[in-house]
């Protein structure tokens, strides 16, 4: 069952189309990355589904019904862009907008507490934010977005600002938080998190959504004709008992094994590959070689831009 779906929305500033006929589909209990290069319209996306604006074609469904205006209390939003006040106090800031997002006073204090006792920040209570890093601040905010615990999360870049060790620890809390039942959309540049934690993508550029899919699925589909077989043997052996469909693109050895990339000039079944080799070489492992999630990335968006370049 999907928890949100947004259907052939379309949104336009002026002279700019933001959005045009983008449609999502966001499963419960998951996380759905939302990628695409700066100006594609993933922001503005965010924007709809918070009703901070509304489309100008199409709709947006929350639950499986029309968005209403009180599903806001249901959303945790922590934008790119951080919006605390520097001068306030941390706890007084996170009592505050905790109490905005419906929670009583002793709720509050309450998650609160075991919030910035968990990410060990308990001794940021009565810091200024202007006092904290870029990182610190951003635990805070990432604890006022989460407190209420809302069925919907979504998360605009979470990692900038964060050290190595403490966008781990972030990354744990997010799949913490799926298991526990929250759905999560999830907006970055980095493609190394995507495929960490992503369990469907959307990628909108130039304002269309131009992929969608599981992310397993979707980097299958994108398989290259090329693969890698790891062998014990003479390389040259493996090399005369290739005929003209297949090339070897790479090779590597060292003291107990060799791998070899071999790309299929013309289609040929996995098997025949196998078949061609395995008089010549000892076979220890076999595997399709499939791209990144940023090979893909770049792959699509070059591709379209290459097709739309005269429109």
């Amino acid at each position: 069952m999907n928890l949100l779906t947004a259907e052939h929305v379309e949104k336009r500033f002026a002279t700019t189309l933001a959005l045009d006929d983008v449609s999502i589909s966001v499963p419960e209990k998951s996380i759905y990355g939302l990628l695409g290069p700066n100006g594609a319209g993933k922001t503005t996306l965010i924007r709809i589904i918070n009703q901070i604006t509304g489309p100008d074609k199409g709709h947006v469904t929350f639950n499986g019904r029309p968005m209403k205006a009180d599903d806001i209390f249901q959303i945790g939003y922590l934008p790119e862009e951080r919006g605390l006040y520097k001068k306030m106090k941390v706890g007084e800031q996170a009592l505050y907008l905790a109490r905005l997002k419906g929670l009583s006073r002793f709720d509050a204090i309450k998650q609160l507490k075991y919030w910035f006792e968990k990410l060990e920040i308990q001794g940021w209570w009565d810091k200024k934010i202007e006092e904290l890093s870029k990182g610190m601040a951003q635990k805070v905010q990432f604890v006022i977005t989460i407190i209420h615990e809302p069925k919907l999360l979504i998360f605009d870049e979470p990692f900038s600002g964060f050290d190595p060790i403490n966008t781990d620890i972030l990354k744990k809390e997010i799949l913490s938080l799926r298991e526990k039942g929250a759905t999560i959309i999830f907006s970055t540049h980095n493609m190394e998190s995507v495929e960490e934690l992503c369990d469907h993508i959307t990628l909108i550029n130039k304002s269309k959504n131009i992929l969608s899919g599981h992310i397993e699925e979707v980097r299958k589909n994108y398989g290259s004709n090329v693969y890698e077989l790891s062998f014990k043997g003479d390389i040259k052996n493996l090399q005369q008992t290739l005929d003209s469909n297949y090339q070897v693109v790479n090779h590597k050895k060292d003291d107990h094994t060799q791998k070899a990339q071999i790309k299929v000039l013309n289609y040929s079944p996995d098997n025949r590959l196998i078949q061609s080799v395995v008089n010549s070489v000892e076979i220890t492992g076999f595997n399709q070689v499939v791209p990144s999630m940023n090979d893909i990335f770049i792959q699509v968006v070059q591709e379209y831009n290459r097709t739309h370049a005269s429109n």
